[in-house]
This record gives structure tokens, sequence and C-alpha cells, in this order.
């Protein structure tokens, strides 16, 4: 079993927060630490804009995919 710092489960937010959530926290992880996200979609637009922001700095990880279930630990890398 793996230990996650914080749990995100972005079924339990209205569209308009699930980013916002999810971002400020992984903002708030320590380098080395990691976050689950479970969602109830492949969170694939979310891994883009993790790319684009935060370049190098994180890693993505499926832990399940689906089909009505995914969770996927994202680490923050130490730089």
């Amino acid at each position: 079993m793996q230990a996650f710092t914080a749990t995100v489960n972005a079924t339990e937010y209205p569209p308009q927060l699930k980013h916002k959530v999810i971002f400020q926290t992984f903002q708030e992880l320590k380098p080395s630490e990691a976050m689950l996200l479970i969602n109830d979609h492949d969170p694939v637009p979310l891994r883009f804009q993790f790319e684009s922001m935060y370049k190098d700095q994180f890693d993505w990880e499926y832990i399940e995919q689906g089909p009505d279930l995914f969770r996927v630990k994202i680490g923050k890398l130490s730089l």
C-alpha cells in the first residue's frame, strides 16, 4: 500500500473547482511527497496542464485505469 500526503477525490467537487483544488493540493506538497487523485474519467487533459505548468517537476502514475474509476499518483519531484 502506498502512502499519500493528500487525496483529492475530484468527483466530490463541482467542475469549476476541480482543477483549482488539484493544483492547490499539488503546490502544498513537499518534494518527494505524492498525492492521490481519484476521478470518474481519465484525467488526460489535466496531465497536459501539469506538463505545461510544472514541466519536469512531477511524476504521474496510474494506479487504476477505469473504466469507471481512475486513480493517479501525482508526485512532486525533488529539484
